[in-house]
């Protein structure tokens, strides 16, 4: 065996160790790598592109005082890695079954499953904890319905507040959202949900396959530090607004919410509803406001 060849299998094999580093590390950003075919006119080409990573996750909760521990499966959601716990809080959060951070007193994640474990005094309805949670505008039901209901569960009553945004920040935001969309600048598969404060600073964002997740995702982490509700703060959406992302911002606190897409009718009753400040086909050039004009000015 020549020292040539010895040579060439280690170059090789630290190639190949490389490429597996970087695999791992990008799947780890919720990023992956595949290989495709680009046409560009009438040539065609082989080429590496990078792919946004989604997985499932199973969400579970659990109480401490009961022994054995009985877990409950709650959900399981195609998402993109990383802020699961943040994922799973802000779930549980905006699905009515947790009111309070201090109710959470551990937790556990493996294996794209992560389990909650709360405090034994805890109510927990069993109705929910099996998906019998209120109607939302995707199983096609009445929408009077789901918007009643959702006054059964919600933990923050509107107040009305007062705060007041200059049209020249809402013009501003998509811009500012896209230069901080890490991931989606790589692959162009991903919703993202941002936070921003009255004078248009970014304070926070969450990336995700799902757009409910995302949302989820931000408001999980401010859940979890107990700054909610979140009445003094801008939510942007990088895509349309359903029914159930408006019923996510209800259950934080969110009064203004600001879209690149158009929202839904029932988007629209239930932001009306909750004096909730909608805005869709937000881009540097325009935007239309459905609800709650008396928060922006010139």
């Amino acid at each position: 065996m020549t020292n040539n060849y010895i040579a060439f299998k280690a170059k090789n094999l630290n190639t190949e160790i490389l490429v597996i580093y970087n695999m791992i590390k990008t799947a780890a950003n919720g990023i992956n790598t595949s290989l495709v075919t680009k046409y560009r006119g009438k040539g065609a080409s082989t080429d590496q592109d990078y792919i946004a990573v989604e997985e499932p996750l199973e969400i579970s909760i659990s109480k401490s005082s009961v022994y054995p521990k009985s877990k409950h499966n709650i959900s399981v959601t195609m998402r993109t890695p990383g802020q699961d716990l943040n994922l799973a809080a802000g779930f549980l959060l905006t699905e009515g079954i947790l009111s309070h951070k201090n109710q959470i007193l551990t937790h556990a994640a493996s294996d794209n499953r992560i389990n909650i474990e709360v405090h034994p005094d805890t109510p927990l309805d069993m109705n929910k904890l099996q998906r019998h949670f209120y109607t939302t505008s995707s199983c096609g039901v009445c929408g009077k319905a789901s918007i009643e209901s959702i006054k059964t569960i919600e933990d923050y009553t509107p107040t009305h507040h007062q705060m007041i945004i200059n049209n020249a920040i809402i013009y501003s935001l998509p811009t500012k959202l896209r230069e901080q969309q890490k991931v989606f600048i790589k692959t162009g598969g991903l919703h993202a949900a941002a936070l921003f404060d009255s004078e248009g600073n970014i304070l926070d964002i969450a990336e995700d396959v799902g757009r409910h997740n995302a949302l989820d995702k931000l408001i999980g982490s401010y859940f979890l530090k107990g700054q909610l509700p979140l009445d003094d703060k801008i939510l942007l959406l990088s895509g349309r607004i359903s029914f159930e992302l408006v019923q996510k911002s209800v259950m934080a606190g969110i009064q203004c919410i600001v879209a690149v897409g158009a929202p839904s009718s029932l988007a629209i009753e239930l932001a009306e509803e909750y004096d909730i400040t909608l805005i869709g086909f937000a881009s540097k050039e325009r935007f239309n406001i459905y609800n709650g004009e008396h928060r922006i000015n010139e």
